[in-house]
């Protein structure tokens, strides 16, 4: 029996529309791309807090096919990475693929009809001869366990839930968390609650934000000669990787950058906070790069301000009203905001249930052995299925570099199965194994295994103390590798 669609995509954000423009390109347009929410855009749908903006340069943050000369900032705010998906999505007629409000149960390969059945909460199952899913690294909210959490009886907001109908304005407030999010949330909360208490478990690393308004001749610049904004995102590209990514995956062979960062951060903070104590007390204790670091010129001068608090003290419990600490001193509350981060290991990995041959479950086989995916897009044993948010797949800083590597995969792939009548494939054991060496032992050079990271509780370490997110290897790599590997890593079949 003929399946109904040509591929199902699981995730109506950049990595999802990504695929689906891909497909297209290749002849495979009759797509269906279910999303949870209701609408597209991913994080930049889900995610509304204020202070949301990029926090990599919007010249990079977008896909290099469709550059958008108009990005307002060098760090473009939430709302407009919003509208370029949905610019997006409209030019390259992606919306009439999409069906929103679809939460995805799971997926089955169906071995006898050699093709994947997809299950969808209320819905009919659906059936697709390729599977992928771009459910993005940062999709399942993380919700702390924190004893009385549950009885406390204000306002509780997660940030990736942010209801602009609560009244803020001289609240008593407290956020728990000091990851990526909280570092640009806090400073806007401070503007508006009467007190702010910022209760901190790891201290993150903040550099500098040299971040401005793009002036109105650059942008024209852009629109009219677009191999400018070329230049100007090969240029930025370059130099964030020959700093940031040699900081933490070449930490062995480039030590005194990843220092020099440090330093950076460090004198960032003294610029801003004239107290030793208040600076020791935010200062992290672990190699820069074994947690997410970030860039920001108002956060740490927001701790000055006299209306704001950080609590380093670990949280006992929380009451009715108010939070108390390990210490016994109790804050009173009437507004928690959750900024704690995602839960990627126990149950991101995939985001869904996915079953493949022989009954395969992709997350037990992952949790039993080790996480991996050949060139972070497939695994053996799992035919005619890309995981687009994978094991080893993250490429250079923007995630937009993962997607066009990603996208450069496909066409092989899908160019080769065309060449060749074949309409299944699976990566082999041996290409998959050799991979997965190769990865893990290059990561042996970097900030994760020569650096100190022990308390970092970075959401880049799985439970087997490995981190395989980053792809260990530089853009170019992974590009060189996109449109160059073996075709002999997979098995086609017609």
């Amino acid at each position: 029996m003929a399946p109904q669609y040509d591929a199902v995509i699981v995730g109506a954000g950049f990595g999802g529309m990504g695929a689906a423009i891909q497909l297209k390109e290749l002849g495979l347009g009759n797509l269906l791309i279910l999303e949870r929410e209701d609408d597209l855009g991913g994080t930049w749908h889900v995610n509304r807090y204020p202070g949301l903006a990029v926090d990599i340069a919007s010249v990079t943050y977008s896909y290099s096919f469709e550059p958008n000369p108009y990005w307002s900032r060098l760090f473009a705010p939430g709302t407009e990475l919003k509208s370029y998906a949905e610019h997006v999505a409209d030019k390259y007629d992606l919306r009439r693929h999409m069906r929103f409000d679809s939460v995805v149960q799971g997926a089955r390969w169906d071995e006898e009809e050699r093709h994947w059945v997809v299950s969808t909460e209320g819905q009919e199952p659906v059936t697709a001869r390729y599977l992928m899913t771009a459910t993005g690294f940062l999709s399942q909210p993380q919700v702390p366990k924190i004893a009385g959490i549950d009885s406390f009886a204000g306002t509780v907001i997660h940030t990736t839930a942010w209801d602009d109908s609560v009244e803020l304005n001289g609240k008593k407030a407290a956020i728990i968390g000091t990851g990526a999010t909280a570092v640009q949330l806090i400073p806007e909360l401070a503007k508006k609650v009467a007190e702010l208490t910022v209760y901190q478990r790891t201290a993150i690393w903040v550099l500098p934000k040299v971040d401005f308004a793009m002036p109105r001749m650059v942008q024209k610049v852009f629109a009219r000669v677009p191999a400018t904004q070329k230049a100007a995102r090969a240029a930025m590209s370059t130099v964030l990787e020959g700093v940031m990514v040699s900081a933490v995956l070449h930490f062995k062979q480039a030590k005194f950058i990843n220092n020099g960062a440090k330093l950076a951060a460090k004198g960032h903070m003294r610029r801003q906070i004239p107290s030793a104590k208040l600076r020791a007390e935010l200062t992290p204790d672990y190699d820069f790069g074994c947690k997410r670091p970030t860039f920001s010129n108002s956060y740490f001068r927001t701790f000055t301000k006299s209306h704001v608090r950080l609590e380093t003290n670990s949280i006992a419990r929380i009451e009715p009203d108010g939070i108390v600490t390990a210490d016994g001193r109790k804050t009173e509350i009437d507004t928690l905001v959750l900024a704690t981060g995602f839960n990627l290991w126990d149950v991101n990995f995939p985001a869904i249930e996915i079953l493949g041959r022989e009954g395969r479950n992709l997350g037990k086989w992952w949790r039993d052995n080790r996480f991996q995916a050949y060139e972070g897009v497939a695994v053996p044993h799992f035919p005619n299925f890309l995981t687009l948010a994978s094991p080893y797949s993250y490429s250079g800083l923007s995630y937009f570099t993962t997607i066009e590597s990603q996208m450069k995969h496909m066409r092989r792939l899908f160019g080769e199965m065309r060449n060749t009548g074949s309409d299944v494939f699976e990566v082999t054991e041996a290409a998959n194994a050799e991979f997965l060496d190769r990865m893990t032992a290059n990561l042996g050079d970097s900030v994760f295994y020569q650096g100190s990271c022990e308390t970092s509780r970075s959401y880049y370490f799985n439970q087997h103390g490995e981190a395989a997110i980053l792809r260990p290897t530089s853009t170019v790599n992974a590009f060189r590798e996109a449109g160059r590997f073996p075709l002999e890593s997979y098995k086609l079949n017609a």
